[in-house]
């Protein structure tokens, strides 16, 4: 008889950010991503508050890829008792335990900041957990390659396949008992310039897939023309491009499409521009250590690398605010969430001249999200800066997959799953696929409420 299965929403239900999924068998605990909130402060406060189950009592975790969102609480979970493997590819990890020490050192640099200059209602102020806390998690992880069915505990198998989203990204498959369930991750776009396009999946009893596009359709504009009509019209009034940028997977990007304008001509090679994130500088790094996990020759890979002056000291940081030349920085976070970037924009967003350029998607309750949105002024550090730069989103950037390519994807299924959960979107769009999933496959399917359990058999 198959063991009795459940799956629970812990988070990316209601909201594109927090993923994390409880897979239950009658004799295993198994969570699928392990991921920060972001965004809302009620979001946020979730991060803070107990885990809905005793990290102890989970076997295995499961890791689709390395973003915040999805790794993020990783630190948290081990330091409030998991004391299991933690399973990815082999560049998730790499990327991953690059991202949560800087997250952990951020997380400690704000609380320092907000104790010391007073923009915080806690006494003190503690960081949700600390660089050394990062540390322990990143020594429980586990690389699986590609393609093979991995025994992870007692009657559970997993299998990887490239999902195209960033560097390592994966969909999952969980073999429990018999009974496949595939997790989709972040799907990639089949047609970016540095990612593969995502593999296609054949069967799955149960899908939870993402629908963090699922209302929109991508810009089909080509980026290099809009990544150069942004910088030219920039440089023309003696501005800066700030770039706030995801770290691993859209820095990358990004310096391919400048190194290839720079490379043709349409980027004066005399503009310089400056990759500021010693994040994103280990992920170039990163990039270049696993080939196989990209599209690119290893002459692109060169010149992408070397298109950029790379900035790890703060002091080298600062002075990039005191040079008012025009150049293009890049700089983390993608939301403008913290990091480097909310100094630059402290000193860039006021000034006309400038331009603040996002590439790609801006969760509700995020200062991207306010900035693209319109707002006249943003809370940095405990005070109102105002936006007078020019703002731009080049969402045809965008590493997600829009709602047609979704689509396509489950259409690469040679029978509908017994149900499809739609997470890791906001409301409208996680509805919008809904519909279109009923209507256009005719496959039953569901939006999981936040904590809302599913017997599988």
């Amino acid at each position: 008889m198959k063991d009795l299965l459940s799956l629970t929403f812990l988070g990316a239900a209601g909201t594109v950010t927090g993923s994390r999924y409880l897979l239950r068998t009658a004799r295993r605990t198994v969570l699928v991503d392990c991921g920060l909130f972001q965004g809302y402060k009620t979001l946020r406060l979730r991060n803070r508050a107990p885990f809905p189950v005793a990290p102890a009592a989970i076997d295995r975790v499961v890791l689709t890829h390395a973003h915040l969102d999805h790794s993020g609480y990783l630190p948290l979970l081990v330091k409030t008792g998991y004391t299991g493997r933690i399973f990815c590819t082999p560049a998730t990890r790499d990327l991953a335990a690059v991202l949560l020490r800087d997250s952990g050192h951020l997380q400690e640099r704000e609380a320092d900041l907000a104790n010391r200059h007073g923009y915080t209602r806690h006494a003190p102020a503690l960081p949700l957990y600390t660089e050394a806390d990062a540390e322990r998690a990143i020594e429980r992880f586990s690389a699986v390659e590609f393609g093979r069915p991995y025994p992870m505990t007692e009657g559970v198998t997993a299998t990887f396949r490239r999902a195209g989203h960033i560097l390592g990204a994966a969909t999952v498959e969980i073999d429990a008992g018999g009974t496949s369930i595939v997790f989709s991750g972040d799907l990639g776009r089949g047609d970016s310039a540095t990612m593969p396009p995502p593999e296609p999946v054949t069967h799955a009893d149960y899908l939870v897939v993402e629908s963090t596009y699922g209302n929109r359709r991508h810009d089909r504009a080509d980026p290099q023309d809009a990544l150069a009509a942004v910088i030219e019209r920039t440089a023309a009034r003696g501005g800066t491009v700030l770039i706030p940028t995801f770290a691993v997977g859209r820095a990358q990007e990004l310096l391919y499409h400048l190194a290839q304008l720079k490379k043709r001509g349409r980027v004066s090679a005399a503009l310089p521009v400056f990759l500021d994130s010693p994040m994103a500088v280990d992920a170039a790094h990163i990039f270049r250590a696993h080939p196989n996990d990209h599209r690119l020759t290893p002459d692109e890979c060169r010149e992408t690398c070397g298109v950029a002056t790379y900035v790890r000291d703060v002091r080298e940081s600062k002075a990039l605010n005191a040079n008012d030349r025009p150049k293009i920085v890049l700089s983390a976070s993608g939301m403008a969430t913290g990091g480097r970037v909310l100094h630059h924009l402290e000193t860039l967003a006021p000034d006309a001249r400038n331009t603040i350029l996002f590439a790609g998607f801006q969760a509700g309750g995020t200062r991207g999200a306010a900035i693209v949105g319109g707002a006249q002024a943003v809370k940095i550090h405990g005070r109102y800066v105002p936006i007078r730069a020019e703002v731009a989103n080049l969402e045809m950037l965008s590493a997600h997959a829009d709602a047609d390519e979704i689509l396509a994807w489950l259409r690469r299924f040679e029978r509908a799953p017994r149900m499809t959960f739609i997470t890791h979107g906001e409301p409208a769009a996680a509805d919008a696929l809904r519909v279109r999933v009923q209507d256009e496959l005719s496959w039953p399917c569901t939006v999981p409420d936040h904590l809302q359990r599913f017997a599988l058999e």
